[in-house]
Parts: C-alpha cells; structure tokens; sequence
C-alpha cells in the first residue's frame, strides 16, 4: 500500500516528504523539513510531471511503479531542472528507456549538464504555448523564465484546470498527512515558512513572478499543484494575492520590524527601549530580532512582511557590524524595496554604522530613511532619551 493521492481527475500526487534535512539548498534552515512534489496523469499516454530530490528517490519509484500499475511511462514533464527536482532523471530514464522526455531548449542543456546518459530520440522540445496531448488531457505549457532559474515552465492541463506550478507557490515544509492547503490552518501554521520560501528563493525576481502572473491570469485554474508544499484547490486567490505582494515588493503589514546587532548589550536594550516607545505610542504587534542570533533567511522574510524597518548596529572596524553588513548584503540582492527604514548606530570612539548602512540602503529602490537616526556612543544615557522618543514619534508618524 502507498501513500498515493488523487488531486483531480486521472491526476496523482507521488510526493514525498524528508524530515532530516538540515537546511534547504545547503543554506536556509528547515526545522519542519520539505516536501518534493511529483504529479501522474494516467491517460491514453501515462504522464510524470517532475521527478524529487535523491533524498526520497525510493520512495518516488516505489510510488511511480504503484501508480502506473504494470503500465509503462511514455512522457515524463521537467518543469524545472533543479536537482531537488530532477536528481531521479538518469535513474527514471534506466527504468523506463522509452520514455520521452518533454522539455524545453534550455532544459535540455541543463539535462547534458546533469547527466550522461544518451539523449538521441528521447526528446521533445516545446516552447511558449505549444501543447501535448496525452489522450482527454491537453497540457499547455508557458515559460517561467527566473522563477527562479532560466528554464522553469509551468503546465496547465485544460481538462482538469490544474496549473503545475513548479517552484513558484511552493513553501518550506514536510507534508503531514494534509495534503491540500484548506485541510491546514494554513495563514497559521504555513504562511510563515512559504514567504520565507518565497523571499529567499525567488525573491530577486519580483519582475519574471510579476509576468508568470499575467499568464496565469488568463487561466481557469482551478487547481495549482507546486512542487513544494500543499496544493491549493479553495481560495487560491488569497494565495495569488500574496504573490503578487510579495513580486511587487510592497509589505503585507503596516507594521515594524526591529533588527539590531550588540556586541556586549548596549545597542539591545536601545533597541528595547524604542520598542517600548513604539508600544506606548500604540504600535501592535512590534517584531524584534537579534540579527547574531537569527538565521538571515527569516529576518529577509520579515522585511518581506513588515513595511517599516529598525535597523541598529554598532561599528565594527570602522566598518559595520559582519552580520548586519550581512543582512543588507542579502537585502540588495533580494531586490528588497518601497521601505521605510529608521536607523540606529553606537561606537565608543568612532560610530560610522549609520554611514555605512545608509550607503547599503541608496543602492536599493525607494527606500525612505526616518530623520533623525541616533548615535550612541558606548552606552545609552538618560538625556538621549529626547533623541529616542523623536525617532519612535518618526516612525508612528509614518505609519499613519
């Protein structure tokens, strides 16, 4: 027996999820794991839409061999070529030598990239808005280029309204059961790490997701099968809209997000003590992070989120503090933008981390910096207190 589930008509989930996987890409933690998604279409033609990460190949095959049940595979779909969707390719291939493989022009170098094994006859190339059918299923195929890698595509199969969206509307997380978003709490229990997938993963291309979205517009979709996390078949437009958010780089919430760097604690209780500033002046639901203590993945999540930025840092070799220059680093080429950003610094002898981060900051688009910011020069004393309470009535007054 095998964990085999139908999403739509003649159209199977054979996913697997892998809870010890430390972190995603070798770089963003994953406490709750991943899921890698792979979809069948048992029609006149058997169909694989993307294969999985080695990680849950067994499994995969296993679930392939049940699904078809004796049949052989004639097209397998490679939506993406990353390796955590495609490691299974050369193996699959070996399985089943017939198969065809259905791709488009810059997949196919990547294939020869990936593997050895023999491609004469074995392919079929297509391109924007060209189809394939396999019997009662008609799959249209419209390219995704730089969501998140130049060759992504998605599939709409016509018949069954299902848009398999490769990496885009995926989400951090192993699968529990629950394999559709309205059988979860999703805002609750999902949102978070989807952002955190979105901004980190595809963040930088807010213009490509901005045109897949336009294409998907023109669609009846009524299913979207990603090839991270759950699929969605019920209020997908709330979805959409958080996409279309994020791809435009506007924030989610009127909200803020303090992020600061201390060394030996100064700067933290600075920070702390705007907070409550910002509280006392009737700011909810205030975020503050350690930028030392937490992995820059979630902080680039929060500033996906949040639309008002705190950002506190000491000198460091006349420079900035590492993991804050880190953050911004990461902002820049996140393409983070249309925020509004306070800025706190502290040295003992020489404070130079406002300069420094305001410079980080002119390098990305229609970014507002509060005036004034303030300096700190060691430790914070009571008649600063005026400076703090101008920046905290600066960034209420913004918010408003």
């Amino acid at each position: 027996m095998k964990d085999i589930r139908l999403v739509a008509p003649d159209t199977y989930w054979i996913g697997a999820s892998d809870r010890r996987l430390a972190k995603f890409e070798n770089l963003f933690p994953i406490p709750r794991g991943v899921s890698y998604n792979a979809y069948v279409i048992l029609d006149e033609k058997t169909v694989l839409l993307d294969t999985v990460d080695q990680a849950v190949s067994r499994t995969f095959f296993d679930k392939l061999e049940a699904c078809l049940a004796g049949r052989g595979l004639d097209y397998v779909v490679i939506n993406h070529m990353e390796p955590d969707h495609c490691a299974a390719l050369q193996d699959l291939v070996h399985r089943w030598p017939q198969v065809t493989l259905v791709c488009n022009s810059k997949t196919l170098q990547m294939i020869k990239q990936f593997f050895t094994f023999e491609l004469e006859g074995r392919t079929q190339l297509i391109g924007e808005g060209d189809t394939l059918c396999t019997g009662k299923h008609t799959l249209h195929f419209a390219m995704a280029p730089m969501v998140h890698w130049p060759e992504a595509m998605v599939s709409y199969d016509s018949l069954t309204k299902v848009l398999f969206s490769a990496d885009a509307f995926g989400t951090f997380g192993a699968l529990n059961g629950n394999l559709f978003a309205d059988e979860m709490d999703f805002p609750r229990d999902w949102l978070d790490d989807a952002r955190r997938y979105y901004a980190n993963i595809v963040g930088k291309y807010g213009p490509q997701v901005q045109a897949l979205l336009k294409k998907a517009a023109a669609l009846d979709i009524q299913v979207i099968c990603p090839l991270h996390g759950p699929i969605w078949r019920e209020n997908i437009g709330w979805f959409i809209q958080k996409y279309d958010l994020w791809s435009r780089y506007e924030p989610e919430d009127q909200g803020v997000v303090i992020i600061y760097g201390s060394m030996y604690g100064d700067t933290q209780e600075a920070a702390g003590i705007l907070a409550g500033m910002l509280a006392e002046g009737n700011v909810k639901n205030i975020a503050m992070y350690d930028v030392s203590v937490t992995d820059v993945s979630y902080l680039i999540s929060e500033i996906f989120r949040c639309s008002h930025l705190v950002l506190a840092s000491p000198t460091y070799n006349m420079g900035l503090y590492p993991r804050m220059e880190n953050l911004l680093s990461d902002m820049k080429a996140l393409a983070v933008q249309n925020r509004t950003v306070a800025l706190m610094e502290n040295g003992t002898w020489a404070p130079m981390a406002a300069k420094h981060m305001r410079t980080a900051l002119d390098t990305m688009k229609n970014i507002t910096i509060l005036e004034p910011s303030v300096t700190i020069k060691s430790a914070l004393k009571d008649e600063q207190e005026p400076e703090l309470q101008a920046m905290a009535d600066a960034i209420i007054s913004s918010l408003n």
